[in-house]
């Protein structure tokens, strides 16, 4: 075993010489496995794991302030293998060799503070979004996936696997990287997703195909879906992708380094906003900065804020109940324009739990909250938040819409700077979009548009009009047209 580093002795372009020792913790039963084979739930209850570097104790010998330093040199590293989530190697998965990391421009990416004109709009309210919709198949679920992908890499260089079949369930994004990142591992890796069969936008469905996944539909949800994979999982010789592998809430855990980062180590007056769904990223997130507040990183974590729409909230409705009599159920999800966290039953809602208490102990009451929204709130969070520069897709405006709902419930304070997690690039929601404008939402969304935001194309001339003009007076007139329309003054 190395020792732990020290920001003296490693450069930015040096691969860590740190190796720990990784362990599947049951959340149920606390039993422990090595990592030598793949596992999603534990064999004696069924539960689920989280990973655990049984030689994190040895990170603390480098104080705080030296990580920092670390951590800030790597920023500007010109090395493949710590340029994305593995910057910070030594805090997400320390037996990964460097030949086997996976970086395809995951990571890094932009926390963009609103406008001026936001923010009055929101009351003065300070507030950011991390666009994680520029990660390379445009959304978060890329960190999951190099660090999961990383590790099945090292697993099967290590057991001599000549083949293996990562399988997922998804409603749209997750099939996206799964897809993605083994088409570019190889290396006998393929890859089998399965969709909600008519529930998942046209341009979500275009990404595995294109990435040469075979894409399986089942009729219902994404709920029906994962327990098809889990089944897979369970009986047959499967590598699953979705956040219920560990290694996946690994390597989402650096959204909150990166967050950190942004804030210079300092998250005081800082909250999180995320949406919910299957619950992987809340969770990851909630473990990353427990992280670097166990090593001395940062001095306490940011209050973290859950959104959930009203047509999907199992989580929320957990929380509502009074903390000595709460019970989990699952819930019937309705149609939602946040797609990607229409989920009943989330699988990571066990370590919800065990994080959330985690937080609140350390930094109190508060710091730990679910907010419910509804779907009109969510799609007008999104337009809200686009119409001011943003690249949100609708899990965004969904994290829109839960700040100005905490700021109602006067659950936050203005001077609080809140950063909202934009999961996925817009463009793969903006069939939402469209329906808004045109009014053509089904009923069981819930959604009545306001024609004032409505958008629409303008044509300032006909064709024909051009085929009976010459291309000199087609110019002016097209010209004289638009000054009509627009109301402008000459020079």
């Amino acid at each position: 075993m190395s020792s732990a580093p020290s920001s003296a002795a490693l450069g930015a372009n040096d691969f860590p010489a740190y190796r720990g020792r990784m362990e599947y913790v049951c959340l149920g039963c606390g039993q422990r496995f090595g990592v030598d084979r793949l596992l999603y739930t534990c064999p004696s209850c069924g539960d689920v794991f989280l990973l655990q570097d049984t030689e994190f104790g040895r990170l603390k010998e480098t104080p705080g302030a030296a990580w920092r330093e670390i951590f800030d040199a790597r920023a500007a590293t010109k090395r493949d293998a710590l340029r994305g989530i593995f910057r910070f190697y030594e805090l997400t998965a320390p037996v990964v060799e460097p030949g086997d990391i996976v970086w395809l421009g995951e990571g890094n990416t932009p926390i963009v503070e609103s406008s001026p004109a936001l923010r009055a709009q929101l009351g003065g309210q300070r507030m950011a979004f991390k666009n994680d919709g520029q990660n390379p198949s445009a959304s978060f679920k890329d960190r999951g996936m190099a660090c999961a992908f990383s590790f099945l890499r090292s697993l099967m260089r290590e057991k001599q696997m000549k083949s293996l079949l990562a399988v997922c369930a998804s409603t749209g994004d997750t099939s996206a990287a799964a897809a993605l990142y083994a088409s570019y591992v190889g290396g006998g890796i393929s890859s089998v997703v399965i969709l909600p069969q008519g529930k998942v936008t046209p341009q979500q469905l275009a990404q595995p195909l294109g990435s040469g996944a075979t894409v399986l539909e089942v009729p219902g949800v994404f709920d029906d879906c994962m327990k098809v994979v889990e089944y897979l999982a369970d009986n047959y010789d499967v590598a699953l992708l979705n956040s219920k592998n560990a290694w996946r809430i690994l390597g989402q855990e650096s959204y909150a380094f990166e967050v950190a980062q942004w804030a210079d180590w300092d998250l005081s007056g800082l909250c999180v906003f995320v949406p919910i769904g299957n619950a992987g990223n809340i969770t990851a997130i909630m473990s990353g900065f427990l992280k670097l507040c166990e090593l001395g990183i940062i001095a306490r974590p940011p209050r973290i804020f859950g959104v959930q729409s009203h047509h999907a909230d199992p989580v929320y409705r957990y929380y509502a109940q009074e903390p000595g009599a709460r019970t989990f159920a699952p819930v019937t999800v309705q149609a939602s324009v946040a797609q990607a966290a229409m989920i009943g039953s989330p699988v990571s809602f066990p370590r919800v739990r065990h994080f959330a208490e985690k937080i609140e102990k350390l930094a109190g009451p508060g710091s730990f909250q679910v907010v419910q929204v509804s779907e009109q709130e969510i799609i007008e969070g999104m337009l809200l938040a686009n119409r001011h520069g943003h690249i949100s897709c609708t899990q965004g405006g969904e994290c829109m819409a839960g700040l100005i709902k905490a700021r109602e419930l006067g659950l936050i304070d203005k001077d609080e700077t809140a950063v909202l997690d934009a999961t996925a690039h817009m463009l793969k929601f903006i069939g939402f979009q469209d329906m808004y404008f045109s009014d053509a939402f089904p009923p069981e969304f819930g959604i009545t548009p306001n024609k004032e935001l409505a958008n629409a194309p303008e044509a300032v001339i006909s064709a024909e009009e051009k085929a009976a003009l010459s291309p000199a007076d087609f110019t002016v007139k097209t010209a004289e047209n638009i000054v009509k329309r627009l109301g402008l003054a000459r020079k």
